[in-house]
């Protein structure tokens, strides 16, 4: 007897039974049951609105509340293109777009990928409450950062020990900010949109930039390694808790943190602009980026529940102007967005790049 694949449905039906077998197959490989609960991996900013969600999910459904870790947007990527199978995760995480390299790497392994856009966040530098909040421009985080900066028209070994070194106005004190390591998504928007924001106010920089790109970018995203930036690890909350220990550390993280801790820490506002709700979710604060989930088409059907965990983050009442997210710190798409979004999100439209 011969089946005629013309119809989608059909189509749709044949690949999930041949991900059903891939995952059994590889169950049974690795000596371990195929799962019945989703496994979320990714970014550290995007994991608390994650969670809540999972916690809804597993109140108010019959499903299992999915288990949701934080990797960091780098990390997750590499999990989650690494392959399909019940040992391999469903969804990933990530505070920035995924990477066209990932992308890449996701398709060689036979992964169909649906993107769900899920808000914005603001990256903040903040200090304890004890001390007064930090006045700076994009410029001078570049100079307090940057492992080679323009001095006298030169690119030079970063000099600057102090706040002040850079500029009067700023602190007596020694630069010591906390912040990202290189796998996490906070880190390689914070390096686009301040550290390449600052560098361009350079006019050598700005002329290196029109010349050569990659060479701007290399120069632009190079963090110094001098001990003035202290990599953290991708657990924001660890950070928040040094700053209230050392109220002259800086800290580095998403808004939402800074929001779930203002009654300790505060915002530095960054180019005359404060970090706030309205600020971010106006287009006004210059250090904001989207944050997104990314579904693994091949899973779903197979492993109990994706679909409707998809159905959960995109309601309105999680994630709109009301949604229970707002109250962890999500800053909201426009309704419009959202309802796109959520029409693409619930059909698993497929992600091209």
């Amino acid at each position: 007897m011969k089946i005629k694949l013309e119809k989608p449905e059909l189509i749709d039906m044949l690949q999930k039974t041949i991900a059903a077998a891939t995952i059994a197959i590889g169950a049974a490989g690795s000596n371990v049951e195929a799962r019945d609960q989703i496994r979320i991996v990714g970014s550290s900013t995007v994991f608390p609105f994650s969670t809540a969600v999972a916690e809804q999910f597993g109140k108010t459904t019959s499903f299992k509340t999915p288990v949701v870790e934080s990797t960091g947007s780098g990390g997750g990527m590499k999990l989650f293109c690494s392959g399909v199978g019940a040992r391999h995760p469903d969804i990933t995480n990530a505070s920035r777009r995924i990477k066209s390299s990932e992308f890449k790497k996701c398709t060689s392994k036979g992964i169909n990928i649906t993107e769900v856009k899920i808000g914005f966040d603001g990256i903040v530098l903040a200090n304890s409450k004890k001390i007064k909040k930090l006045n700076i421009s994009k410029k001078q985080i570049f100079q307090a950062l940057a492992k080679r900066v323009p001095v006298n028209g030169a690119l030079v070994d970063n000099p600057y020990r102090k706040w002040s070194d850079i500029d009067k106005t700023l602190p007596n004190t020694k630069i010591e900010v906390l912040g990202p390591p290189p796998t996490s998504g906070t880190r390689d928007a914070f390096v686009e949109l301040a550290m390449e924001g600052g560098a361009k106010k350079f006019p050598m920089l700005s002329s290196m930039r029109k010349k050569d790109k990659k060479a701007f970018q290399r120069v632009a995203h190079e963090i110094r390694e001098d001990g003035a930036f202290i990599e953290a690890g991708e657990n924001d909350n660890l950070i928040v808790q040094k700053l209230e220990a050392n109220p002259d550390a800086i800290g580095i993280f998403g808004f939402s943190f800074l929001d779930q801790n203002a009654d300790k820490i505060q915002g530095a506002i960054v180019n005359n602009v404060l970090p706030t709700f309205e600020n971010i979710a106006g287009g006004k604060y210059g250090v904001s980026r989207s944050l997104y989930f990314y579904v693994k088409q091949q899973h779903v059907g197979v492993i109990p529940g994706i679909q409707e965990f998809v159905a959960e983050f995109t309601n309105e009442g999680t994630w709109g102007e009301d949604g229970y997210l707002v109250d962890k710190g999500l800053i909201p798409l426009p309704r419009e967005d959202r309802a796109t979004v959520k029409r693409l999100a619930t059909s698993l439209a497929q992600l091209s790049m």
